[in-house]
């Protein structure tokens, strides 16, 4: 999870986030390289008292500063593209789960279970134990198996949510009426911390989402024991 004066990403949890911070170090360092020649360029035409007279009137570098923008563009689309497919990519899900969003929490419904659901609240301030993150924590953590594809179904039942874990590379709109779907693999096991990224209303910000991976044995106990208290 995120800490105090941390200037990058959340460790990646997941597959498709390894890939957007590889996109974003890619991206940031061409940024980087134009900012550099830009900032060259500016101190040079600032600081000489010298004129050359082809570059006041050159087809060349106006070709060239034509194409080379388009080649960097294409150089930042193509990555751009395939994570974007990857994104979407949804093959044979171990386990399904439907996220509901509500005013303020979310409620997961195992769908591959006869009768497996349960409401996540967040823990208020003066209940949380030793430890435990203030704003982060729920009652109930929606408990995955590790390097399993999980399907999650999100919708909504009053107003606009967003079911997002930064770490696992998920963000997926809850919208009343329409059941929108995202994927996503747990590659190591921890506790994963997300927030309601849509405004809500007056509690936005108390409906935090918590994924706890496990490894299968794990998550078959812990499915076991929920459906005896059932």
């Amino acid at each position: 999870m995120a800490h105090p004066t941390q200037l990058g990403f959340q460790d990646a949890a997941s597959p498709v986030m390894e890939e957007l911070l590889h996109f974003h170090d890619h991206a940031l360092m061409i940024v980087f390289l134009i900012s550099t020649l830009v900032l060259y360029i500016i101190v040079a035409m600032v600081s000489t008292k010298l004129t050359n007279k082809y570059i006041l009137d050159s087809q060349e570098i106006e070709i060239v500063w034509t194409v080379l923008p388009a080649v960097i563009l294409v150089l930042i689309a193509l990555p751009s593209l395939r994570i974007l497919y990857l994104m979407d990519e949804i093959n044979d899900p171990h386990l399904t789960i439907k996220a509901m969003g509500h005013q303020w929490y979310w409620s997961y419904e195992y769908t591959d279970y006869e009768d497996l659901g349960f409401d996540s609240y967040m823990i208020p301030t003066q209940d949380l134990a030793a430890g435990q993150f203030r704003l982060l924590e729920t009652d109930h953590r929606m408990v995955v198996p590790m390097e399993s594809p999980i399907r999650v179904l999100v919708s909504a039942e009053d107003v606009l949510h967003s079911w997002a874990v930064p770490s696992l590379g998920v963000k997926m709109d809850a919208v009343p009426g329409r059941l929108n779907q995202t994927a996503f693999i747990a590659s190591r096991p921890g506790v994963f911390y997300g927030q309601c990224s849509e405004i809500c209303g007056a509690n936005h910000s108390f409906m935090p989402i918590v994924v706890e991976a496990v490894p299968l044995e794990h998550f078959e106990s812990w499915s076991s024991l929920m459906l005896e208290d059932a």
